[in-house]
């Protein structure tokens, strides 16, 4: 009995050695964005029209829900594009994956710096593409996500909270439903 007590103390310290030595795991840091493709971009125009980000949505579905009163006196800064859960989501824009980290308001989120020094936010989603890396160029039409209701959205439909932004990374809102129609 004396013997299997000192065997499972050894095994047990040998285990927690283990465990307290085991280097951390090195999170991956996303990669900068290219000054020459953020030049690039930036010398585009913003297109007048752009084409609907979520699959099988068409104009006449379109609600303006720009400027609609939020929680904590807040207006909306984008439209809430409805569609079912997981839908696919594509990029309306040639642009740069600027940031795939969530938030509390927005979830699941997508931020896309495009033409003309635009910011393209997609907030709500399922989840996001799995193929997207921060830093990486994609071209209009790329799948990005997938359509949910993360966020301050758990209790709603799901839907596709789409915004864009002209003076900066969440500064400068504009009503993107003009652009969609």
């Amino acid at each position: 009995m004396h013997k299997l007590v000192t065997i499972s103390l050894i095994s047990l310290s040998c285990i927690l050695l283990n465990a307290c030595s085991t280097a951390p795991k090195k999170t991956k840091q996303p990669a900068p964005i290219s000054s020459d493709q953020a030049a690039r971009l930036k010398a585009m125009p913003m297109p007048k029209r752009l084409a609907i980000p979520v699959a099988n949505v068409n104009p006449q579905q379109l609600t303006d829900t720009w400027g609609s009163a939020r929680s904590q006196g807040r207006r909306h800064e984008g439209i809430d594009i409805m569609a079912n859960r997981g839908t696919k989501v594509y990029s309306t824009t040639d642009g740069i994956i600027a940031s795939l980290k969530g938030n509390n308001l927005g979830g699941t989120v997508i931020w896309i710096l495009g033409p003309a020094g635009s910011w393209h936010y997609y907030a709500h989603l399922n989840a996001q593409h799995r193929d997207l890396k921060e830093g990486a160029y994609i071209k209009k039409g790329t799948l990005i996500g997938y359509v949910g209701n993360t966020g301050n959205a758990r209790h709603t439909a799901p839907h596709l909270h789409y915004g864009i932004y002209l003076d900066g990374k969440g500064r400068g809102a504009v009503n993107p439903y003009p652009y969609l129609r």
